[in-house]
């Protein structure tokens, strides 16, 4: 109780210029603070692209690119996704505007300016334009926090337009900003949203209606309720919604048609499912899913219980079978890699010492989605990746550079009684495992390396710039 009438007494012993001050200071450490972490992962980017084996992995799915952002994310727990981004800014302040580098470097400047001018700035080509450019914005970028967004794409396409006319980042066309997102949302609900071409949404909304009109004036639900039960009905090809009026001879039900296969995943406890408690299901994803939707959904549903893992014992093959791959499923919910959440619907299950040094078992398996499979496969051995599982799930892994992560499997968070641990098994060292995968395994190519993609990108971007100029030559 004596913190905070300390912390209190400090705080009035500090004047209203200190407390700017104080928050002058940690802006600026926050700044200088974002800059040594983008530049760090721009560093160690620019280091693993630049080693021996980097152009023999350029054609890889998994390349040296993907392998560092794979290492960024594992040490920052971020997604791969957000850490190639970050590698990206970084690459770009230290290789293509290295003076506002120094600039965002020195805490002058917004994270928000940096990588606004990294966008702006990504069609320019040619060496010296790009160092004038650079030189420009880092005089000038200083008085630009106060800005809004549009503002300071406004300074930023001046000073490249000025340079390098074709440069300029048109407006994407409004057709290809077209997406459908859902989102988890509280107490089992969930979100819908996104972009879609008008024709599409007038059908779309015609049908909901259509589906929401096809139970009997009966239906306990209003209008806007049956709407978006229709999505259900929606999803699963069904022709008609089911009506909630309980009665057998419901007019509804002689149109009915039997549903499309959609198949969900949901885990609840038996007593559930017969109403012996309201313990809430999961949804991977998607979070609780109340005792009374489940018992409802159960009517409809296959059941199929979990077997637990102490029940099951090491197989004689390498595929899993069916009981086996259920429960590691649903033990690890998602992906195994350190700072990964693709769900165990997309996700392959790997053994952990690969098969046959290690056993088709529970303590030997986990959930690997393809990135990351790939890249425990092809990036192993003594200067690569390494895991090692224990009987509860849990696995630790080892970096390229040593670093050390530990990840959990999701499932025992919310069943823990269900995946107890395991047995233990006298498993091989991973790290003393052959660095190279098995003969015949090759990893998937692509069709144009990153370089290459990027290049032709910039082209085609600049090419559009040039034909519409050629097409409303200035004064515009």
């Amino acid at each position: 109780m004596g913190w905070p009438s300390i912390e209190r007494m400090f705080e009035a012993m500090m004047t209203d210029a200190a407390l700017l001050e104080t928050m002058s200071r940690a802006q600026r450490t926050e700044r200088t603070a974002i800059a040594d972490r983008l530049l760090a992962a721009g560093r160690l980017c620019l280091r693993r692209m630049h080693s021996v084996d980097a152009e023999e992995r350029a054609q890889w799915c998994i390349d040296n690119w993907e392998a560092v952002a794979a290492e960024v994310a594992a040490e920052l727990g971020i997604s791969q996704g957000r850490a190639s981004s970050q590698m990206n800014y970084g690459v770009q302040l230290i290789e293509r505007l290295p003076k506002l580098g120094a600039l965002f470097a020195s805490g002058a400047i917004e994270y928000r300016i940096v990588i606004t001018a990294v966008f702006r700035t990504g069609l320019i080509v040619d060496a010296d334009v790009l160092d004038a450019v650079d030189s420009r914005l880092a005089e000038r970028a200083a008085g630009w926090n106060t800005c809004s967004e549009e503002k300071l794409k406004d300074k930023i396409d001046w000073v490249v337009r000025e340079l390098d006319p074709d440069a300029i980042r048109a407006a994407r066309d409004a057709d290809d900003d077209r997406h459908i997102e859902t989102a988890a949302g509280p107490d089992g609900m969930a979100e819908i949203y996104g972009r879609v071409r008008a024709s599409d949404a007038a059908a779309f909304d015609q049908r909901l209606n259509q589906l929401a009109a096809s139970v009997c004036r009966d239906d306990s639900r209003t209008a806007r309720q049956r709407r978006a039960d229709a999505l259900g009905a929606w999803s699963t090809g069904a022709s008609t919604m089911d009506c909630d009026c309980g009665s057998d001879d419901c007019p509804a039900l002689i149109s009915a048609t039997e549903p499309g296969q959609i198949v969900i995943h949901l885990l609840a406890e038996t007593k559930t499912v017969t109403g012996e408690t309201d313990t809430p299901a999961l949804l991977p994803g998607y979070g609780a899913i109340p005792a009374e939707t489940v018992r409802a959904l159960a009517k409809r549903a296959k059941l199929r219980p979990v077997i637990g893992g102490k029940e099951l014992s090491a197989e004689s093959h390498y595929r899993p079978s069916t009981a086996l791959a259920e429960f590691i499923r649903c033990r690890d919910l998602t992906c195994r890699f350190p700072g990964c959440d693709r769900p165990a619907s997309v996700a392959d299950i790997d053994h952990t010492v690969p098969y046959p040094l290690g056993p088709t078992h529970p303590s030997n398996l986990k959930l690997l989605c393809r990135t990351h499979h790939l890249l425990k496969t092809f990036y192993t051995g003594p200067r690569g990746w390494t895991d090692r599982q224990l009987p509860d799930g849990t696995v630790i892994w080892t970096s390229p550079s040593g670093r050390t992560y530990t990840t959990k499997p999701a499932g025992t968070l919310f069943f823990p009684q269900v995946f107890s641990p395991t047995s233990e098994l006298n498993l091989p060292d991973n790290s003393t495992q052959p660095s190279q995968p098995g003969r015949g395994v090759m990893m998937p190519a692509r069709r144009r390396s990153r370089l290459k993609e990027r290049a032709d990108r910039v082209r085609w971007e600049r090419g559009l710039n040039q034909a519409r100029a050629a097409a409303h030559p200035p004064p515009f």
